[in-house]
């Protein structure tokens, strides 16, 4: 086996413990805080007793948690995500219903911000221009100060109520069955708004991160010895120097990919969105605890798929990082 071989495994390995970690503290941590799902299913005016108890016994929630755990444990095992409480239905199901849109809008606007941001960072330290690096930051600085929900609210209120370009909520027209290429188009109209507002929250970040490293990089003795024996700014810039800078950005951009499969809830809610966001959001507050933690299994395995690729990614981009 040779030496990439036995990185990647070694990274699976550590993902799969992390995984395993992750979920049991979460397990521990859901189940032992104020509150359970049964109570707020039968609602806080005179709640029957044995109501209670027969709800509890049908849910396994009388066992002692141990039992609980290690039963939870031996059906994600086998595939089995558990049985959603408030909403009668297997999470697996649920969550199937909501990842594919959360990834669209997630993904999409992740994507888009890290190639905005990462090139104005590039396009102002290329320019070598006060006034462009000047107007820039405190653009992205007064973006990464606003609000998520506050802007999607400005972006509702002047593009959907008084221009009327853009529709205010969901994910398609509901009084539209389009198919083919109209479906399309239907939900890249819908998504415009969302999408836009995520970028512009997320562009400053990639933009500042890229921003110093860049700086970083010049301040460097290797962009010193390669500037004395005559290499030209601009060659320096593209070869080296933007090769350099680029890792921090890539690094955030993997984190950002791993926890895109939760959503952007604040996002989400705002715009209807019908995504993961506000699918956990609604199973934290009514304590639908096999849901929650099917969401948060599925966000770590995504975290730990993410950073694996960005750091065989980062090893590319850069030879001098070696695979250990």
């Amino acid at each position: 086996m040779d030496h990439f071989a036995r990185y990647v495994l070694r990274r699976i390995l550590s993902a799969v413990i992390l995984v395993f970690l992750v979920l049991t503290l979460n397990f521990f941590i859901i189940h032992l805080a104020p509150g359970d799902p049964v109570t707020i299913m039968v609602g806080l005016e005179n709640p029957s007793k044995q109501m209670i108890e027969a709800l509890k016994k049908r849910y396994g929630l009388d066992q002692p948690i141990i039992v609980q755990y290690l039963r939870y444990i031996g059906n994600l095992l086998r595939g089995d995500f558990g049985y959603s409480y408030v909403y009668d239905q297997p999470s697996w199901k649920l969550i199937q219903q909501r990842i594919g849109p959360t990834l669209i809008l997630t993904v999409t606007s992740s994507v888009v911000a890290f190639l905005i941001g990462t090139y104005l960072a590039i396009f102002v330290s290329k320019s070598y221009k006060l006034r462009n690096d000047t107007i820039v930051s405190i653009i992205s600085y007064v973006l990464y100060a606003t609000p998520s929900f506050w802007l999607g609210l400005i972006m509702i209120l002047v593009f959907s109520s008084k221009l009327r370009w853009f529709p205010t909520s969901g994910m398609f027209n509901l009084r539209e069955s389009y198919e083919g290429l109209r479906k399309f188009f239907d939900l890249l109209h819908h998504m415009i708004l969302p999408a836009t507002t995520l970028i512009l929250v997320q562009m400053p970040v990639f933009y500042r991160v890229t921003r110093a490293s860049i700086i970083q990089n010049y301040k460097q003795d290797y962009v010193t010895t390669l500037t004395a024996v005559g290499v030209p700014r601009e060659r320096l810039f593209r070869k080296y120097v933007i090769r350099n800078a680029i890792i921090p950005s890539l690094t955030v951009f993997g984190i950002t990919m791993g926890f895109s499969v939760t959503g952007a809830t604040i996002i989400e809610t705002v715009f209807a969105w019908p995504g993961m966001g506000r699918l956990l959001l609604d199973a934290i507050y009514r304590r639908d605890y096999q849901l929650i933690l099917g969401i948060y299994f599925l966000m770590a395995v995504f975290i730990s798929i993410a950073m694996i690729v960005t750091d065989l990614v980062i090893a590319f981009v850069d030879p001098r990082i070696r695979l250990t």
